[in-house]
């Protein structure tokens, strides 16, 4: 098992990352993680833990895997648009087939100011974009 380890391990958090270092290679042949840095996504900060100072092959591989969870979350907030876009048919359908009255009228203030929200951002990005073109 031990030679199917990753040298470093990331445990993910809200903005980033604790960086490990696994190491197999001790008298016990325990798995110690040794944590080298902490991560911060949104700014790209990467503090080194206590006194320690980062090797290049650490940067590297903390500049990788910050890339590859950049990405990552990029396609989460994609894929969740297009659920958005599926809940507003559902909730059209819903709307106009099976909501009471009382339903309806506990929803609709509250959907159609998201929805007038919405709307007015997507035209004015609509618009920046045809100017832009």
């Amino acid at each position: 098992m031990t030679a199917d380890l990753p040298e470093y391990y990331f445990r993910v958090r809200e903005n980033g990352a604790v960086v490990f270092k696994i190491d197999t290679e001790n008298r016990q042949r325990r798995i110690e993680m040794d944590q080298i840095a902490v991560i911060n996504i949104r700014n790209g900060e990467v503090k080194p833990h206590g006194q320690r100072t980062l090797t290049d092959t650490d940067k590297v591989e903390i500049a990788r895997w910050m890339e590859e969870r950049k990405a990552l979350l990029a396609q989460r907030d994609i894929d969740d648009i297009h659920r958005a876009v599926d809940y507003l048919n559902v909730t059209t359908q819903w709307a106009q087939s099976k909501a009471s009255d009382e339903q309806l009228e506990d929803v609709t203030d509250r959907l159609l100011m998201a929805m007038h929200d919405l709307r007015s951002v997507l035209v004015r990005k609509k618009s920046d974009r045809l100017n832009k073109g």
